[in-house]
């Protein structure tokens, strides 16, 4: 069995991807729930077939392009392995393995076919928030072995963390939404490495494909630079103890790029920059009262032309950092006030012909980055304020939407794929609120393609994000507050709606994944009341 197809990731390549895995063992008894998020196609029996840790590998088929050096399948292996077989603390064993079945017995359903079907979607070009290539193909299971076709690594990767759900055997998994992002706000609270990297893992098992890394903002600046060093040195809650540097964020980068992972940055501007000009002098607006100066700042200077040299030299310096081809820029929730009180900003406004149309002024400023990104070969998202103001923006950007009630952001995402704009929701799964009760049922059943437009339109809405917002959750609280409420909507935005239209009949799955969690070393809150089976094994 072998599918076409080559992806390129950064320096690695690899298509024709093949599994064997060798189960041997008697039969013995276990029952599996569901799977998290459900794939679109799968079929399944009642036969189950036992796993042995000491008789069990991955292997590489003879035909698969990809063999043994590898370095992301060969990490997985090993991580999968000891996910599959958490209680085991032997070695993890070769193909070679010789030794006797000694240990635990896990059970896995039969699959009833070994077909795929594999449809034009497979075969779409690579891209750094692309679609289907993302995938797996095709898992099936029958008696003394199992085989996972993928086109490329990721596709690999995203079907060994079903088959270590150990639920299901048939798996034809493929989205319309090619972006399943979390965003995390490392500024409001300081978010240490090791819950960054705790993260990514949980994200990898609900099968998200985009860390958002909201990594700076009023509060803080904790990424630091090499180019302006005091934006951090000054800028930050602490600055040696409260920042990222360029070995974290490349950490960070790396084990996420081994769980199929994307890290996405953002540097929001020119609003959400008080911590910049702490460590930047000139780089933000004086506000005046009257004819004198405050001593407030406002949002960046969009006057100066050193503003822009700044932006485009960190830019630069961000762009090599953070290898993805998608930079956000933000964007949002600009205060015009102190712009408006600044006797220079107002002769700038006057002299480019603005009038007292201040959001013509942040079109000017977001229509200047935007093109530096572009100068960079980086492809810029910016929350949906952009557009609002009327902004002369590539069409390639992409939009995020973060306001309001769904008929408000339905209107908005008619709106903008109208227009030809490629948009990303994120309004309806702010799940830094919280509220008493089963909130995930909220967020299991949005609809994001719920909207008037043509066919045309809706391929235009890429994906979606959680967003984790700081004011009131660090490392202490994240976990829980993120878990397994997250999951509700990356099953939403990779399942078939019509097979996941009934929370009722979630609930039961999604208990039993977040069990998964938690035995798996993420602190995920119950969903209701209950236990984990596993809470009493031993007893």
């Amino acid at each position: 069995m072998e599918t076409t197809g080559l992806v390129s990731f950064g320096r690695y390549t690899c298509s024709h991807l093949y599994f064997l895995l060798l189960i041997v063992l008697p039969l013995g008894q276990h029952t599996v729930e569901g799977v998290w998020p459900l794939p679109q196609i799968f079929t399944s029996s009642i036969e189950r077939y036992p796993l042995n840790p000491q008789a069990f590998y991955f292997g590489y088929g003879r035909q698969s392009a990809a063999q043994f050096g590898c370095s992301v399948l060969d990490a997985a292996f090993i991580r999968y392995y000891s996910l599959i077989f958490p209680d085991y603390t032997g070695n993890y064993p070769h193909e070679d393995s010789s030794e006797k079945c000694k240990y635990q017995h896990i059970y896995l359903r039969h699959s009833t076919t070994g077909k795929s079907h594999i449809g034009k979607k497979q075969s779409v070009g690579f891209d750094v928030l692309s679609p289907s290539l993302l995938f797996p193909d095709n898992l099936s299971v029958s008696a003394g072995k199992a085989s996972l076709n993928a086109e490329t690594v990721w596709g690999a990767v995203r079907g060994l963390e079903t088959f270590s759900q150990l639920v299901y055997d048939l798996l034809n998994t493929h989205s319309h939404h090619i972006i399943k992002g979390i965003l995390l706000d490392t500024s409001r609270h300081f978010i240490p490495v090791h819950a960054i990297l705790k993260t990514l893992d949980a994200m990898a098992y609900s099968k998200f494909n985009v860390f958002h890394w909201h990594i700076v903002d009023d509060p803080s600046f904790p990424y630091q630079s090499q180019t302006f060093p005091d934006l951090s040195r000054k800028g930050a809650f602490h600055p040696m103890t409260h920042i990222y540097t360029q070995s974290d964020v490349r950490r960070v980068i790396s084990h996420a790029r081994l769980r199929g992972i994307r890290v996405l940055p953002e540097f929001d501007s020119p609003g959400h920059t008080k911590s910049w000009g702490k460590g930047q002098s000139d780089l933000l607006t004086p506000c005046y009262s009257g004819s004198t100066p405050s001593g407030a700042f406002g949002p960046v200077n969009p006057a100066l032309p050193s503003t822009y040299q700044f932006m485009a030299t960190l830019l630069k310096e961000v762009s090599s950092v953070f290898p993805d081809s998608y930079i956000h820029l933000g964007g949002d929730e600009v205060n015009f006030s102190c712009w408006k009180s600044n006797p220079d900003v107002r002769a700038f406004m006057q002299k480019m012909g603005f009038g007292v149309d201040f959001t013509k002024l942040e079109a000017f400023y977001m229509e200047n980055i935007v093109n530096i990104t572009t100068f960079l070969n980086k492809t810029a998202i910016v929350w949906q304020d952009v557009f609002d103001y009327h902004e002369l923006i590539p069409k390639d950007t992409v939009l995020h939407i973060w306001k309001g009630s769904p008929a408000n952001y339905r209107k908005e995402l008619s709106r903008m794929t109208k227009a030809g704009m490629r948009v990303l929701l994120a309004a309806p799964w702010y799940i830094n609120h919280i509220s008493y009760g089963q909130d995930w049922r909220n967020y299991y059943t949005v609809q994001p393609l719920n909207f008037s437009g043509t066919a045309e339109q809706k391929k235009l809405v890429i994906g979606g994000e959680v967003c984790m917002w700081g004011e009131y959750v660090d490392a202490t609280n994240l976990t829980p507050r993120l878990w397994p409420r997250a999951s509700a909507a990356a099953e939403r935005l990779w399942s078939d709606e019509k097979q996941t239209s009934s929370v009722d009949k979630a609930f039961p799955r999604l208990q039993d994944f977040r069990c998964k969690l938690v035995r798996r070393g993420i602190r995920a809150e119950p969903l209701y009341v209950g236990h984990c089976k596993h809470e009493y094994q031993g007893v």
